[in-house]
């Protein structure tokens, strides 16, 4: 199965209600399990995505001036290169468009997320190795 179907079905499976799925062609097979009873130490910020990832919200007046990159797929996402690397990001950090702001780590392929905007990083909302879903708020930056 090529990768851009895999990707597919990935999103597709996450977007439905299933909480397993399994799929064999040949002498391959892939088994996805998602988890749909996370429970968060802490309540997870609650925010109004946009239906596509890296695509301005405007939920209200105060967020039309914000803008938030989002999760391209469904896997575990990662602040830094290396567990002894800096983070990619802080709060407070000035981005360029097309800068690096995580890693998506899906099937085993690490996929670089990066910024379609230039600002400010107002926030990171998630941690480092969160698992994260399609269309999940990563990051919330304010523009120059």
């Amino acid at each position: 199965m090529e990768m851009k179907n895999i990707i597919k079905l990935i999103q597709t499976v996450s977007e439905s209600s299933l909480t397993s799925f399994k799929y064999t062609e040949g002498d391959s097979s892939l088994s996805l399990e998602i988890n749909r009873n996370t429970v968060y130490g802490q309540a997870p910020e609650i925010q109004v995505t946009p239906a596509f990832p890296g695509t301005q919200t405007d939920n209200d007046e105060a967020d039309s001036e914000r803008f938030t990159i989002t999760s391209p797929m469904v896997g575990t996402f990662y602040a830094a290169k290396s567990e002894n690397s800096d983070p990619y990001i802080a709060v407070g950090d000035v981005i360029k468009k097309g800068q690096i702001i995580g890693i998506v780590e899906a099937m085993k392929l690490m996929n670089e997320i990066e910024s379609a905007y230039d600002g400010v990083v107002e926030a990171i909302l998630v941690k480092n190795k969160d698992m994260v879903e399609y269309g999940q708020a990563l990051v919330r930056i304010r523009p120059l």
